[in-house]
């Protein structure tokens, strides 16, 4: 393989077998629980990096379902994203992601900069209830639940959080140890079809782990529990701030 050659291929490893075909990436049938919950302002001060600034001292645990995606198959996904503001306009920064497929783990961690380690995550409805658990190893760290579509929501409400910018901390580090890109970045879903929307009565309880600190932010008070279905298209990002420039 020339010089030339691995200029023109390279976009992932392995080169000759990429981990994940080229994006963007297209999500059909995805499903949400997002229990919103307030938390310790001090503890989420700690955890957003400038130039952030936090909204409010919220939280929103995500579980989410991803039966059919271009490139990444078929998972489930599961954390937390905090709400955020970025030069006056309002967004959410994604925190911690635990999900049970390498091919989003790897895209999502090298390209986009996702926080994204291995864990074991499920959504279902069980009766009346729909359930969240996520299992790190053989540890159960996040339990939460919600009523089964007790109240419709208006739809322009869910599409306008989809439509709001997100943001990461993209790091790689260098061959030395260092960090290589340090990076924020912001990307957006675009294309969305809401499916369906509801609200219901939810619960969240989340257990301490030396290696999955999803407790580091504890629930002080839950604030609402939504379930939503919608096909929507993952696109690329951009830098916004270079934290190794000058």
């Amino acid at each position: 393989m020339t010089i030339d050659e691995v200029r023109r291929r390279a976009f992932a490893m392995p080169i000759t077998s990429p981990a994940f075909p080229p994006g963007p990436y297209r999500f059909v049938d995805r499903e949400y629980m997002i229990i919103t919950y307030r938390t310790d302002p001090e503890r989420l001060r700690a955890m957003v990096p400038e130039p952030l600034e936090l909204a409010e001292p919220v939280v929103k645990y995500e579980f989410i379902r991803m039966p059919n995606s271009t490139g990444f198959g078929d998972y489930t996904e599961s954390g937390q994203v905090i709400p955020v503001r970025y030069k006056g306009e309002a967004g959410a920064y994604v925190h911690s992601m635990f999900l049970d497929d390498y091919p989003p783990i790897a895209g999502g961690r090298e390209l986009w900069g996702f926080p994204k380690k291995s864990g074991t995550p499920r959504l279902a409805v069980a009766s009346e209830t729909l359930i969240g658990t996520l299992d790190f190893g053989p540890v159960r760290i996040a339990t939460a639940t919600m009523g089964f579509k007790h109240r419709a929501l208006d739809p322009a409400h869910i599409e306008a959080t989809l439509a709001a910018p997100n943001f990461l901390l993209k790091i790689i580090p260098h061959v030395d140890g260092t960090a290589r890109i340090c990076e924020l970045v912001r990307y957006h879903t675009t294309d969305v079809t809401l499916k369906g929307a509801w609200a219901s009565p939810g619960a969240l309880a989340l257990t301490p782990h030396a290696l999955a600190p999803v407790a580091d932010l504890p629930v002080l008070e839950i604030l609402s529990a939504v379930h939503f279905i919608c096909d929507l298209t993952l696109d690329l990002g951009r830098v916004e701030f270079d934290y190794l420039a000058g």
